[in-house]
């Protein structure tokens, strides 16, 4: 073997230029917390087959949560996207997410908590987090200014929480409450969506959508390759295609199989369209919007209690699976 240093001392520079790249190079924990859309999977009052199949144990139809994620760059710290309504359970449920058992009384391992949109079943999550813990809340300013108008969300104490405004097109580096970093940057931007159901202007262009609403979020540790995370979107325009091609990993809205899916059920009067969601299959879905992408992973998350997807060996899953895609599920876990 040439070329390569020889003897003791001889090593020492090599060895020392090996781990000060690796030191470099973080890995990058992602948790799934829930892969659900709004109301989980099974909805409190749905009885449909799949319904009862979940409920009765059908290993083939999984029960979930609603849809959140988390990511650490330490495996220590971490950092939440989206707070479900489930998120105590979401806790209880992740040891990762637990107090350490040689931590104080009062501890919890969540540093931040990240924002993509205003809708009940991501912010709801937060009102379990009133109990005086330090945390950072990020969000757009279009989102931080609903919380600040709903006075249901001063639970979160102030002196407490910091609330972060995270702009669009930049990069921001995520910090704990006490401005600690956590070794994750975060790049938020603007998805095709509209406003949260609860804030629509039926009087007003787009119900009253501007821009901030609804954001998707390019999430990396120093040295990992970056993630995307986007549980809601409506189209796919060319700019969001150019920026999602040859990514290593993205979490994308799987709320229907088909636009009209709720209502060939019978559960819904809504399009998928209307309520701000592409659709997974046809020729203007999600599918097929990706297809040529060289996408590394691609998973389906924010799944729909009507979405057949759901169901382990259904000819609608084995379709996107045979498309590359992986479906999320609680526990999943990813490292880049």
């Amino acid at each position: 073997m040439t070329g390569l240093p020889t003897g003791k001392t001889g090593w020492q520079p090599f060895l020392f230029l090996v781990h000060s790249i690796f030191d470099r190079c973080t890995v990058l924990h992602v948790l799934v917390l829930g892969a659900a859309a709004g109301g989980g999977f099974p909805q409190w009052n749905c009885n449909d087959a799949m319904a009862q199949r979940a409920r009765g144990g059908d290993p083939a139809v999984r029960p979930l949560t609603q849809s959140s994620i988390a990511a650490s760059a330490d495996g220590k710290r971490w950092a939440v996207f989206n707070a479900s309504p489930d998120l105590r359970q979401q806790i209880n449920q992740r040891r990762q997410l637990q107090p350490a058992t040689d931590a104080p009384l009062r501890s919890s391992p969540i540093a931040a908590v990240v924002l993509t949109n205003a809708d009940v079943d991501h912010i709801a999550g937060l009102l379990n987090l009133r109990e005086s813990q330090p945390l950072a809340l990020y969000g757009h300013a279009r989102v931080q200014h609903v919380l600040a108008r709903n006075s249901v969300f001063n639970v979160l104490n102030p002196d407490f929480v910091a609330r972060r405004t995270l702009p669009l097109e930049e990069s921001v580096s995520l910090a704990d409450q006490a401005g600690m970093p956590l070794g994750i940057t975060v790049g938020a931007f603007a998805v095709p969506g509209k406003v949260a159901l609860w804030l629509e202007d039926p009087n007003a262009p787009g119900l009253g959508t501007v821009e901030g609403d609804t954001v998707g979020l390019q999430i990396a540790a120093e040295g990992s390759p970056p993630l995307f995370y986007i549980p809601g979107c409506s189209a796919m325009p060319d700019r969001l295609a150019a920026r999602l091609g040859g990514a290593a990993l993205v979490f994308f809205d799987g709320t229907l199989w088909r636009d009209d899916e709720m209502i060939a059920a019978g559960v819904g009067t809504k399009t998928g369209q209307r309520m701000g969601h592409m659709s997974c299959s046809g020729p203007d879905g999600t599918i097929s919007a990706f297809s040529g992408l060289g996408i590394g992973r691609k998973i389906f998350i924010h799944i729909n209690n009507t979405n057949p997807l759901l169901i382990a060996g259904s000819p609608e899953r084995q379709e996107a699976e045979s498309a590359g895609w992986e479906i999320a599920y609680d526990g999943m876990e990813v490292r880049l």
